[in-house]
């Protein structure tokens, strides 16, 4: 066996040109599809990671797709607010431990607004139960402060002391900026990979403000877009949820975030499971590749093959090297696709954190990793077995007789 992978090498030494072009095909597309894979996790991570701790979100009855959509991922609007009757009601209930008001429709350059309370700073948990910390600054205690995300602050260049302007609507235009209500900069978190890096935090009392409401629970006051709930005991959460999507003075819907999350996942998956058979195929179209420049250099190698057989080589042998071939430049395509995902991920992992809020780890190699390594080795020498019959064939024919 020592012997036949010492001729493998040779022989694929002898033809480096081709073999290294064909090497850096299977590695693009072994780098494409365990990045893939790996992206797919960490997008699905960083979703289950958004929101943590958090027993019940409420708000007006619309779906709890759409409502996670809007309250956690600021994708969307709200059908319509929820009161501050209904509010107070649910926070005043002696099975609730706290509640986090969330206000939406504003927003700052592209970036959304969220009209909150100073318990979302105390009460907000991501990733596994972590808590929201300031990179600089603190928490607002005026309704003219602002605490910025870390994305807010980064793609702005916002410093903490500095005065904002606040427009109406979501767009990036600024004819409808509340420019005789500016807000001083206070704060400003760090990085969390959720949505929170992407939003400005106001209080209610400022964004009412802004539209001309002077108490926020006065009759005028549009209400919320939604609530977080935590309850004391977590067991009390499914009667909540019922009771509340029960509520006949009002359309509510409460949703568990998780559960919504599984929905929205989904909803998602598709896209998902379809991207990685885009990439799987890519990584069948590079083995072929490689099956093809095999056979193309068949021909040109019978009299490599008839010297083989004249120093005692038998067909089995060529059969073999053949196949010793193919593992090499797999294994090899391998290595250096590993190299290049490795590569790409320290390259493009603040790009993703930043622009998509998704943290992709520069961790070793996971089960399915390998499970898709050993798919990928097991099918190229299946696939290789058809340009080993080949040349096995070609050496019975040829026998000892040198061909030119």
């Amino acid at each position: 066996m020592s012997t036949l992978a010492g001729l493998a090498v040779r022989s694929l030494w002898s033809r480096r040109a081709t073999v290294t072009l064909t090497v850096l095909a299977i590695a693009v597309s072994i780098a494409m599809l365990l990045g893939v894979q790996k992206l797919r996790h960490s997008a699905r991570d960083s979703f289950a990671s958004t929101i943590s701790g958090t027993d019940l979100i409420v708000g007006a009855r619309s779906g709890s797709v759409n409502l996670l959509l809007y309250s956690v991922f600021r994708i969307g609007e709200p059908t319509a607010n929820v009161s501050w009757k209904s509010y107070r009601m649910v926070a005043g209930h002696r099975d609730v431990a706290w509640t986090i008001p969330l206000l939406l429709g504003d927003s700052h350059r592209g970036y959304r607004v969220v009209g909150t309370s100073d318990d979302y700073f105390r009460h907000y948990r991501y990733a596994q139960g972590r808590e929201l910390k300031f990179a600089s600054g603190r928490a607002f205690t005026d309704k003219h402060e602002v605490v910025l995300g870390s994305e807010v602050a980064r793609g702005l260049d916002y410093r903490t002391g500095q005065a904002i302007v606040v427009s109406h609507g979501l767009g990036n235009a600024d004819f409808a900026a509340h420019a005789e209500h500016p807000a001083a900069v206070v704060g400003i978190l760090e990085p969390t990979g959720t949505p929170v890096d992407q939003a400005l935090h106001l209080s209610l009392e400022s964004v009412n403000e802004l539209h001309g409401i002077d108490s926020t629970e006065s009759d005028a006051a549009p209400g919320l877009s939604a609530f977080l709930v935590g309850m004391r005991e977590r067991t009390g959460a499914l009667l909540m949820q019922r009771a509340l999507n029960e509520y006949r003075d009002e359309p509510l819907q409460a949703v568990i975030p998780g559960v919504a999350l599984t929905r929205l996942w989904s909803v998602v998956g598709v896209a998902d499971r379809a991207l990685l058979l885009v990439a799987a195929c890519v990584a069948v179209a590079g083995l072929l590749g490689m099956i093809a420049a095999i056979l193309t250099s068949l021909n040109e190698r019978r009299r490599e093959m008839a010297i083989l057989r004249s120093v005692g080589a038998q067909p089995a042998h060529v059969f073999g090297l053949l196949l010793m071939e193919s593992g090499l430049l797999v294994v090899a395509g391998m290595i250096c696709g590993i190299a290049l995902l490795y590569f790409a991920l320290f390259a493009l992992r603040p790009w993703f954190a930043a622009r998509f809020g998704i943290e992709l780890p520069v961790g070793g190699l996971g089960p399915a990793e390998w499970l898709i390594l050993g798919a990928v080795m097991l099918a190229a020498l299946l696939m290789s077995t058809y340009p080993a019959w080949r040349a096995y064939r070609n050496s019975l024919a040829d026998g000892l007789t040198v061909r030119f």
